[in-house]
């Protein structure tokens, strides 16, 4: 994501239509295939900037898959249409939720997971939008179905977000409380986030209070980190957690 607050703006959200994902990039594993990752970009981005960075992690045992969003009005940037996960206007804790958007992607990350083999480690990453979009899909695994009610396939194993934020945190707490299921589900999901102090496009606020709420919402095997001097971008540093954090909840073969 390019934008500066200077741009937030409510905008109209878009009309009910069904948008065409772009092209999928695939990083295979140097070594043994132990863990498949989704992993999405921000606004604006592709997968294939993502997936040269992925690439060259000392994580030889991953499969990495990064998907392209579609090329879509967006009301942040007034309706300007680019690749976007879902439609977003503010970021704000009263701003409303794309929960349709929100489901059509986090249903095309599970139809992109759902063909990988039965013992191979499935997990979801992203960056700023991506991260959005890997967290809501975490809420999508507790609760066992969609925001639509589908029932969500896919047995998660770890996520990751970087410089990004919890789309549906106002309602997130109940319809987790409200089902046994779901409260196991939420405390067996490793969740890292990330998040830059100097966050300029993502405030760390939101980061924190994102945490925060899945906390609460019982997701308690959440680890937290922040990084001082950092903005809306990611650094060797923090790639380094992101490795050492998938070699041991994912229990990968070598050693760090």
């Amino acid at each position: 994501m390019s934008y500066t607050n200077s741009s937030l703006g409510s905008g109209s959200r878009t009309g009910r239509r069904a948008f065409e994902f772009g092209r999928t990039y695939v990083v295979r594993p140097k070594g043994k295939h132990q863990a498949t990752i989704v992993w999405l970009h921000g606004l604006g981005d592709n997968g294939s900037s993502w997936s040269q960075l992925l690439e060259n992690l000392p994580l030889p045992n991953i499969k990495w898959i990064c998907p392209t969003a579609p090329t879509r009005p967006v009301a942040l940037l007034g309706g300007f249409p680019c690749t976007a996960w879902f439609d977003v206007g503010e970021l704000s804790e009263d701003a409303p939720d794309d929960f349709e958007g929100l489901d059509g992607s986090a249903a095309h990350i599970a139809n992109l997971l759902s063909t990988e083999p039965a013992d191979i480690k499935l997990g979801i990453g992203g960056f700023s939008m991506g991260a959005a979009t890997a967290l809501y899909s975490a809420t999508c695994f507790a609760q066992g179905k969609y925001g639509n009610g589908i029932a969500y396939p896919i047995n998660l194993r770890t996520i990751i977000g970087l410089s990004g934020w919890l789309p549906g945190s106002r309602s997130l707490r109940n319809k987790i409380e409200g089902s046994n299921e779901a409260v196991r589900r939420a405390a067996s999901l490793p969740i890292l986030l990330c998040h830059g102090i100097c966050d300029e496009v993502v405030p760390y606020k939101y980061g924190e209070s994102s945490s925060h709420c899945l906390s609460l919402s019982g997701f308690r095997y959440l680890s937290f980190k922040t990084y001082e001097g950092l903005g809306h971008y990611t650094v060797p540093k923090e790639m380094d957690e992101v490795c050492n954090w998938l070699h041991a909840r994912l229990g990968l073969e070598g050693s760090r």
